[in-house]
């Protein structure tokens, strides 16, 4: 991962964490339900952001390393391991 990649990551991550735990925190309260599961959206769309972010990298990095590199085998492997991971992301 490329380091200003990992930096925004790591960063939207601890904020995530954060987060996590206020919901926590909700739940403890008994705070209404809606409210509750509207966090609990938040983090989910974070979360999407920091997995598109990595993707983003990975195809930019890994995936471009590859191609350039004209090993068609670790071309077919990066391929193999982005469309696998692509399938595990459908709803």
């Amino acid at each position: 991962m490329r380091p200003e990649t990992k930096s925004s990551c790591l960063k939207r991550l601890n904020r995530i964490e954060g987060q996590v735990r206020g919901i926590g925190r909700m739940v403890e309260d008994d705070r209404y339900c809606i409210d509750v599961m509207t966090q609990i959206s938040a983090v989910q769309a974070a979360l999407k952001r920091v997995m598109d972010e990595v993707l983003k990298d990975h195809v930019a990095h890994c995936v471009e390393h590859a191609i350039a590199s004209g090993d068609a085998a670790s071309q077919r492997e990066k391929i193999a391991e982005l469309m696998e991971v692509l399938g595990r992301l459908k709803p």
